[in-house]
């Protein structure tokens, strides 16, 4: 006698269905909760902050609606908060770029076969690791994050005074903060790595019997493949550059909260205008690699 094969009920299927609904919101429920308490709450009273004049009582905080104010004195009246917002845009359109590229070349020198390979990926990672505040603060002030021997150089500070104006800011900034720049790059060289050992070596193999050169094999294969991933590092150096506790964007509008001339609204706008720049920022970046990645395919 042949065997009758059961088929799952219709009820079964949906209630499984619903046990993994279920499984899935509670794996996520506690980032969600977390979100809601420690930044979507607080986002919202910043903004609620930003356009208030913010006065602390003895009997609770006081608020004033004042409308646009704290931001048309942030945008029109502070000459400081403009020229720090400015440098922001320059310091780090200049350096993402140098931190993608050293990134990829250090995991495409990664991802060969030697020896000690292990080690070289955990010095690579390591300043993730033991990088602070009071770290970099140390190494900015001795100097160490400066090019030794280059960035006082009578020859490049003349060359840097041919430069036309818009050319001066950032390459004195790419010269003063060099290795700073490539101290901020383990992450992302460890998600490079991570990508380029999921590419089928068959690709290669067959390029190769086609007689593509391991330069073109780079620009045809390697590049397009990593596009997405690259995409991600610009996203995350982003964001890990401006929320560096050593900005002197954010120090500035710490030091704005309580101070007489300020207040805790103006620093509340300053903040959400500093927000806007940061999507501003990441809108430029995703567009040009979007475009770029459009034309290699």
């Amino acid at each position: 006698m042949s065997k009758v094969k059961s088929t799952p009920k219709k009820g079964n299927q949906i209630s499984h269905r619903l046990r993994e609904a279920r499984n899935g919101y509670i794996f996520i429920m506690i980032w969600i909760i977390g979100f809601a308490l420690f930044t979507f709450i607080p986002l919202i009273q910043t903004l609620t902050y930003s356009v208030n004049a913010v006065q602390v009582t003895t009997n609770g905080v006081v608020l004033t609606f004042v409308n646009w104010a704290n931001y048309q004195r942030a945008l029109f009246t502070d000459p400081t908060f403009i020229q720090l917002l400015i440098s922001y845009f320059v310091e780090t359109l200049v350096s993402v770029p140098i931190v993608l590229i050293f990134s990829m070349i250090i995991a495409l020198m990664l991802n060969l076969k030697f020896k000690f390979k292990g080690l070289f990926r955990t010095i690579f990672f390591l300043p993730v690791v033991i990088t602070s505040g009071p770290v970099i603060a140390e190494l900015t002030s001795q100097g160490a994050t400066k090019v030794a021997g280059l960035t006082d150089s009578a020859a490049m500070m003349s060359f840097v005074a041919t430069l036309p104006r818009y050319l001066q800011t950032p390459v004195q900034y790419l010269m003063s903060s060099f290795i700073l720049i490539l101290w901020f790059s383990g992450v992302q060289i460890l998600i490079y790595l991570s990508s380029l050992q999921k590419i089928d070596h068959s690709i290669y193999e067959a390029a190769s019997i086609d007689g593509a050169s391991a330069w073109e094999s780079f620009w045809k294969i390697t590049l397009p493949a990593m596009h997405t991933t690259t995409l991600i590092n610009a996203f995350y150096t982003v964001v890990t550059l401006s929320h560096f506790s050593e900005s002197k964007l954010i120090n500035y509008v710490y030091s704005q909260t309580y101070n007489v001339l300020g207040g805790i609204g103006f620093a509340s706008a300053m903040s959400f205008i500093y927000l806007v720049a940061l999507l501003i920022v990441l809108g430029i970046i995703s567009f040009l690699l979007s475009y770029r990645g459009k034309k290699q395919y």
